[in-house]
């Protein structure tokens, strides 16, 4: 099992490097990876939100939601699982981006996103579609820029989104009382 997603994980790689990259999405998708370094796009929103009166519960709740997936993907599950990297397999490729030097399982940019995209998105009608682009925009970027793995991206979701739900759910349980 864990050759065949390895295979299809590089398989999808070559494909987007081969048939989506090209000298405009050169530039910008280091652009846009860099938004998602530390969480610092999804940190000036919650900064944003905790200035207002009227969303600071908001921006709490994104917060929250940060840390929780940083803490279980950057803190253990990169150490537990110990990925390596997919530019490792390719010596000649040249990055257009420093090498990160953590390990890939799962992408930590993804996992952020998605963790404070997903309260927002719960929390802000009024800017879903941007917020979820933006989201997907540096999940696709990782891919891109060929330090992820398709399977470390769907991880990141799935950790970011999960991460949303277990502190809306707690807001909501909280509410009710």
């Amino acid at each position: 099992m864990m050759n065949w997603i390895q295979t299809f994980d590089m398989n999808l790689l070559n494909n987007i490097h081969t048939h989506i990259q090209n000298p405009i999405f050169d530039r910008i998708m280091p652009w846009i990876t860099f938004l998602g370094d530390k969480g610092l796009v999804w940190m000036i929103f919650c900064i944003s939100l905790l200035l207002s009166k009227k969303y600071r519960r908001v921006g709490f709740l994104a917060i929250c939601a940060l840390a929780i997936s940083s803490i279980l993907g950057e803190g253990i599950f990169k150490h537990l699982f110990r990925r390596p990297r997919p530019f490792l397999q390719v010596p000649d490729l040249q990055l257009l981006i420093p090498k990160p030097t953590s390990y890939s399982f799962p992408s930590g940019h993804t996992s952020s996103s998605f963790a404070v995209a997903g309260v927002l998105f719960n929390k802000l009608k009024r800017f879903r579609k941007t917020i979820i682009f933006i989201a997907f925009l540096i999940a696709f970027s990782r891919l891109y820029l060929f330090v992820h793995y398709p399977s470390d991206v769907l991880a990141g979701v799935l950790l970011g989104v999960g991460s949303a739900m277990f502190i809306i759910n707690l807001d909501n349980k909280k509410s009710l009382q």
